[in-house]
């Protein structure tokens, strides 16, 4: 299989490229409001009425004609008006104001409404506060503004968060359609991996670690909207190997780690020839992440070899990401969440990034993008990265530190403090 490593622009690009060609899920659920989090929209959702649905005050105060509140003028209050209740008098005219409380309809008549604080009242009588003034349309949210009825206010395939909820009860939806979650069944590989266990808890040889990658990996895809599997481990011979594939052929997406590297034991893009996979990209130049592998193979359930015709499709979409847990992560973010995200319909994919200055000098290196466990500080006047100080990509207590990954392209010269880099979210 010949070798196809590319930049992390190239390699990001095709992966987008895929994941823009699918096709939005066709399956959809009925979901409860809040059992929606999380979830990505099947269908829209609209606005059954105008939003506002009348003209709304927007401060605690009084509704007058602006024209009439001017200084040295008097009006009269004629009465008070809560959020909730309508105005059931005549129209405002001249001279008159009505007491108005936030969220409020503005009564007919009103073209404004002025804060309590700038007015002086007397009885009934409401003079304009020295050097204020008001202006027609002055704390009011006029009717339709925000959303006109049968508007869409929410999009299909927009993930569903705090917001969303809060737009969609407007609207007085109780249940929203959303899209099937996509299933993705994660693989670890390795003879040195252990489970971790509840009581007793497994003794380890001097050469063995427990199996953090999957749990890992099974966290992220969900906080992507994935349904995780983890299936068993795969030891680092042929036969584990096939019996994993074989199950992960049957999901959405397919993301093994460990065994994609040089060594005489990494046996993950050899297995896959055998299921008729179709290679993309065989690495990437980054640090960590270089041996990141992607392709997608024939998505059979129980019919395992290729067919003697071009396969054309279902697919499950496969990545064989490093094993080392800071590598397996940081391609996750860069590369496994966009396709996941596209599997699931949504539409805003890329990876998360934002600028920030860095808070000391940095090495450079000429021939690797590098996204290094960093700590965002965002104080008010000042954003800010600093390197988390780390042992390598197997440094998973530094990673927990972090609560980002700083961005450094590839380049000769080193990174000067004060110096705007990009940062990957997470």
């Amino acid at each position: 299989m010949a070798e196809r490593v590319l930049s992390f622009e190239q390699a990001l690009e095709v992966v987008l490229e895929h994941a823009r060609a699918l096709a939005a899920p066709v399956a959809q659920q009925s979901a409860a409001l809040l059992d929606a989090v999380g979830r990505v929209l099947g269908a829209p959702v609209v606005a059954p009425r105008d939003h506002p649905p009348f003209d709304r005050s927007t401060r605690d105060g009084y509704a007058v004609r602006a024209e009439d509140l001017v200084p040295g003028s008097t009006l009269r209050i004629l009465g008070s008006l809560r959020a909730g209740e309508s105005w059931s008098g005549a129209p405002l005219a001249a001279g008159q104001a009505i007491e108005i409380m936030t969220g409020a309809p503005l009564p007919a008549g009103a073209n404004a409404v002025v804060m309590l604080e700038h007015v002086a009242v007397e009885g009934e009588a409401l003079r304009l506060a020295a050097n204020r003034s008001v202006r027609c349309g002055e704390h009011v949210v006029a009717r339709g503004s925000e959303a006109r009825s049968g508007d869409i206010v929410l999009p299909i395939g927009r993930r569903v968060g705090a917001a969303e909820i809060a737009v969609a009860a407007a609207c007085g939806c109780a249940q929203l359609d959303v899209f099937e979650q996509p299933r993705v069944a994660i693989v670890p590989t390795g003879d040195e991996l252990v489970e971790p266990s509840l009581t007793p808890r497994t003794p380890l040889t001097d050469a063995q670690i427990y199996n953090s990658n999957s749990h890992a990996l099974a966290a992220l895809a969900h906080a992507e909207g994935g349904l995780a599997f983890r299936l068993h481990i795969a030891r680092d011979n042929r036969e584990d190997l096939w019996d994993r594939l074989a199950q992960g052929s049957m999901f959405d997406l397919l993301v093994l780690s460990g065994g994609v590297s040089m060594g005489k034991h990494d046996l993950v893009e050899e297995m896959l020839t055998h299921f008729g996979a179709e290679f993309f990209f065989t690495g990437a130049k980054i640090q960590p992440g270089k041996p990141i592998v992607f392709g997608r193979m024939p998505k059979r359930g129980g019919e395992l070899l290729p067919s003697e015709r071009p396969w054309q499709g279902p697919w499950t979409y496969f990545f064989g990401l490093p094993g080392n847990p800071i590598s397996t992560q940081v391609c996750f973010h860069l590369f496994v969440a966009p396709l996941l995200r596209a599997l699931g319909g949504e539409t805003e994919i890329t990876p998360r990034f934002a600028e920030a200055h860095l808070a000391e000098p940095v090495r450079a290196n000429p021939d690797l993008t590098r996204f290094l466990p960093a700590e965002l500080t965002s104080a008010y006047d000042a954003v800010t990265v600093r390197l988390v100080g780390w042992q390598g990509s197997g440094d998973l207590a530094a990673n927990a530190r972090a609560n980002c990954y700083c961005v450094l392209p590839p380049r000769a010269q080193d990174f000067a403090a004060g110096e705007t880099v990009r940062v990957l979210l997470r």
